[in-house]
């Protein structure tokens, strides 16, 4: 059976540093991920959206 799942990686929108790895279904939401979470580099909570 064919694995749905699919790995993104989660980018700062402020200092587009590469912070995060998670999965998805992309049958389910075709749509860019995108959530706040912390970024060590701007030392503060930001937008981090999936990556191209």
């Amino acid at each position: 059976m064919a694995e749905k799942r699919v790995d993104i990686i989660l980018r700062c929108s402020e200092c587009k540093n590469e912070n995060y790895i998670t999965t998805k279904n992309k049958k389910l939401h075709p749509a860019r991920f995108s959530t706040k979470k912390y970024c060590p580099k701007c030392n503060k909570t930001t937008l981090h959206e999936e990556k191209k």
